[in-house]
Formats: C-alpha cells, sequence, structure tokens
C-alpha cells in the first residue's frame, strides 16, 4: 500500500502569511487559552499558552502559482489556525486530523474541481484516508487533492502524486 504525505503550509507560504495573509490582512497573533486549534504550519492541535494566528489562506491559488496555472473561478481563500512565530513543522507520522468526518476534494493540474470523497470516521481511520487517496490517484487527471473539514469547508491540508 502507499503511504501518503499530509503537506502542512509551506514555509515560504507560512512567512508571507505572518506579514500580511492572503486576504492582505495583517497577522493579528493571540494566546491560545484553551487549546485545541487545528495548525496547519505544523499539522497538530495547539496547547494552551500558544501564540497563534487566525489568518486567511487561498491552498489553491497559491498551488496555481507554482504549478503555472490559473484556478479560475475554483480560487477560493478561507480561514487557517497557524503559529505566530516559526515552528518546527510536522513530525511526519501519520495522517493529522482524522478525528471526524472530512473531505478529500480533488484537482487536475490546471486547477479545476474534479469531484470529491467525504471520509467518514470508521474503525481504522487511517486506512479509509489511505483508500480514498488511491481511489483520487488511481484517476490520472488528479494532480492533487485538499482535505478539508465537512463542517466549515476550511483547509486542512494537501496530498499530491509523489
Amino acid at each position: 500500500m502507499t503511504t501518503y504525505t499530509a503537506r502542512p503550509v509551506s514555509p515560504t507560504a507560512l512567512k508571507e502569511l505572518r506579514s500580511a495573509d492572503d486576504g492582505g490582512r495583517q497577522m493579528v497573533p493571540v494566546t491560545d487559552e484553551e487549546g485545541g486549534a487545528p495548525l496547519r504550519c505544523c499539522l497538530r492541535r495547539s496547547v494552551p499558552g500558544e501564540r497563534i494566528a487566525l489568518v486567511s489562506y487561498a491552498p489553491l491559488r497559491r498551488w496555481a502559482a507554482g504549478a503555472g496555472v490559473d484556478p479560475g473561478a475554483y480560487d477560493e481563500q478561507g480561514p487557517v489556525f497557524i503559529h505566530a512565530e516559526d515552528c518546527e513543522g510536522p513530525d511526519g507520522t501519520g495522517l493529522p486530523f482524522t478525528n471526524a468526518h472530512r473531505m478529500v476534494r480533488r484537482y487536475s493540474a490546471e486547477g479545476r474541481i474534479l469531484g470529491g470523497r467525504l471520509v467518514e470516521r470508521p474503525e481504522g481511520v487511517d486506512a479509509a484516508f489511505e483508500e480514498a487517496f488511491a481511489e483520487a490517484f488511481a484517476d490520472p487527471e488528479v494532480a492533487l487533492v485538499q482535505v478539508r473539514a465537512v463542517e466549515y469547508g476550511c483547509f486542512l491540508y494537501e496530498v499530491r502524486r509523489d
């Protein structure tokens, strides 16, 4: 079975987002009193006392710019939590944020949505995600997938062909 890797927001994008987010707003750091925010810089939940920020992020726009394509109407931006300062990034083990229903959204090399799949919370959650990724990448038209929260549609992370 192929193992798929969750990609956090890139260090270059994080540096830019900490200055001005993809909506043009300045970052406003806060001390997270409760913890539990899904951090897209290190793909884990925050712990109480960490300095974090909620910023606007356009993942497909940034991917498309690197790929030299125009996402057109599929370009969207939404809120993501990041550490307010540099962090070490993900620990590289396992798939993050699999504790709830998620949408695996598929995109073409031209930045167009090709469909998606709901991944529910069954036993063997990582296996369900691995199956959804394998199914997506079995289609040669799929260039990348985004994992999104179902309840708000928020971007969580990206998986690409290796």
